[in-house]
């Protein structure tokens, strides 16, 4: 599961990379990056930790 989230968050990061730089969609685009930032920190919480 934590992989999934790593590649949703890399599809969104460069979904709202490409929206920013060849579009102006508005706060949409920025919608996409704090998607995938808060699937990137639900990865790392969630991952077990080794001990």
């Amino acid at each position: 599961m934590n992989s999934l989230l790593y590649v949703i968050a890399v599809i969104l990061i460069i979904g709202w990379a490409i929206g920013f730089f060849f579009t102006t969609v508005g706060s949409l685009i920025h919608i996409l990056l704090v998607i995938a930032v808060i699937a990137l920190l639900l990865g790392i919480i969630r991952r077990p930790t080794a001990v």
